[in-house]
């Protein structure tokens, strides 16, 4: 079968390279042009009609507006975050360009470099059309299992709120606040990303799996975690500006703490991690964090 990747970053590269060892036929797009195997430009790879979508939530409006043109595509998103310009949804963004029926959302834990290098891990694709989730879970390698599921809203909000949990996560290791404190960090944590998910219509069952729990597990305990090493950094109080720097890749939790902190004033939703996150990344020292949360 043949496949379009957009977006040639460490886990497009990723999920290019599964694709492969499934004896697809993979091409690749990148934002910028990259000497890679079997690229092709915009033009040519949205002529496929199977495409995965793996570029930064925060530029996804921009692109789709600028190069997409829809010609019956199925297509499969493998970003996780929030618009924070809109507060917008990943799913609601791409409804613009596509509709439901043909769209796709891959969610559970899964690095990029795990990936590339065979280890086993399960995801799950989700869809309003479970005939096309199912489509693409034969693009998929036997060493990552594919579950079916539904709960589209529910798949985005898990993906997008584990991020900012796992900047939460750096903070309490770089602060050396010792497994208790971070036991109750990931478990109050879960509550709250399943509380934030319900105000949408989620379902409580995605948050106590593999999208949820699963993909929470993972970031908030790995320096593989591009959000977990922010995270870190935030602790030893250096600048965000001089982490980003460092890090060198978009770390999705910075930007989508800002419109989960917006989603959740304007539906009056009570998340008081999510809410420290974003006033660490403004500057408040995260002792102060610390302290405030202890006092809910």
């Amino acid at each position: 079968m043949k496949i379009g990747v957009i977006g040639a970053g460490k886990w497009g590269s990723a999920l290019a390279f599964g694709f492969e060892c499934s004896k697809n036929e993979v091409y690749i797009n990148s934002r910028t042009k990259k000497d890679l195997k079997n690229y092709l430009s915009v033009e040519e790879i949205l002529k496929l009609d199977y495409l995965l979508f793996a570029i930064p939530a925060q530029v996804t409006y921009k692109w789709l507006k600028e190069n997409f043109k829809f010609s019956n595509q199925k297509v499969l998103v493998a970003s996780k975050g929030i618009d924070n310009k809109s507060d917008k949804f990943l799913n609601e963004i791409y409804e613009k360009f596509i509709p439901k029926e043909n769209l796709a959302f891959l969610s559970g834990p899964s690095f990029a470099k795990e990936v590339q290098d065979r280890l086993p891990t399960a995801i799950v694709i989700n869809s309003v059309n479970l005939t096309l989730a199912n489509e693409f879970s034969k693009f998929f390698p036997n060493f990552m299992k594919t579950y079916i599921e539904d709960d589209v809203i529910g798949a985005e909000i898990a993906g997008a709120y584990k991020n900012v949990l796992a900047i939460a996560g750096g903070i309490c290791d770089g602060l050396n606040l010792g497994n208790n404190a971070k036991a109750s960090l990931i478990a109050r944590g879960l509550v709250e990303m399943a509380r934030f998910g319900k105000n949408f219509g989620a379902k409580d069952e995605t948050f106590l799996g593999l999208s949820g729990a699963g993909d929470l597990f993972l970031t908030a305990n790995s320096i593989l975690s591009r959000n977990y090493r922010v995270g870190l950094g935030l602790a030893k109080e250096k600048k965000l500006s001089d982490i980003l720097n460092e890090l060198g890749e978009v770390a999705e939790g910075v930007y989508t703490a800002k419109a989960i902190y917006d989603l959740s004033k304007k539906y009056n939703i009570y998340t008081p991690i999510a809410d420290e996150v974003f006033n660490i990344l403004n500057d408040k020292n995260p002792k102060d964090s610390l302290r405030d949360l202890l006092k809910q």
